[in-house]
């Protein structure tokens, strides 16, 4: 890797970012405007709402820069970009880090919007910091944009790019805990829910919300997500391909 084409790589993207205002929106607008509807939902229940809003806060930033990212990556390949880049000196690796930095920043301001909306005027009551909270909306924000980058290799075109959403991230939202807690599930399901990231995304933002400080399970659950993080992007650079045929 070098550190000069990694960056220009991230400038490049945030250029393009700039230029798309809707992308703009899907990533920063969305997530805040279903956490302010999901407050609604649970009006009359608060309780639900501080339980299920914390794990959402970190779940519905690791769907929208999923999405993002695998078709932003698809973009460049099958538009004959990333076949340019990669024939000059720019290696698999620096570009996927460039884009994980690049959609990273936008990470960052996407988790410190939401965590500032729901805890400032949505309500959220965590008995953790709200700093934690944001770490870990941060790193699920991460989480999905290393998943999109590698789940960009599999896919020729937008349509099928859309189509991993469910296959990859629907069965996660149903095993993380979030409507039933994993361990209450059978124990096939349970033993599945163990070894998927997600899981370990919607315990991290739980811990804030039971426990005032840094306990040993949010230190691990944080661990695993960016190590899962750091692997996909391992992986995407290992079959990132020049070009759709």
């Amino acid at each position: 890797m070098n550190l000069d084409r990694t960056l220009a790589t991230a400038r490049r993207v945030l250029r393009q970012l700039s230029h798309d205002p809707r992308t703009i929106a899907l990533m920063l607008v969305v997530p805040c405007v279903l956490l302010t509807l999901l407050k609604y939902v649970f009006d009359a229940s608060p309780q639900t709402y501080n339980s299920a809003g914390a794990s959402l806060l970190g779940i519905f930033p690791l769907i929208t820069m999923f999405l993002v990212t695998s078709i932003a990556t698809l973009r460049e390949r099958t538009s004959g970009t990333l076949e340019r880049l990669l024939s000059m000196p720019l290696g698999k690796a620096d570009l996927l880090a460039g884009y994980a930095l690049a959609f990273g920043a936008v990470a960052v301001v996407q988790a410190a919007l939401a965590t500032g909306l729901s805890v400032l005027a949505l309500g959220l009551d965590v008995t953790g910091s709200s700093w934690l909270l944001l770490v870990a909306a941060l790193a699920d924000a991460f989480l999905g944009t290393a998943l999109g980058l590698f789940i960009s290799a599999f896919a020729s075109s937008e349509f099928q790019a859309v189509q991993f959403l469910p296959a990859v991230l629907l069965p996660q939202i149903l095993l993380c805990g979030l409507f039933v807690p994993r361990g209450d599930m059978q124990p096939v399901l349970s033993g599945l829910s163990d070894v998927l990231p997600m899981s370990y995304a919607a315990d991290a933002t739980t811990q804030i919300v039971h426990h005032t400080g840094v306990t040993g399970d949010f230190v691990r659950d944080l661990i695993i997500v960016a190590c899962c993080a750091l692997l996909a992007l391992g992986l995407g650079s290992a079959t990132l391909r020049r070009r759709t045929e």
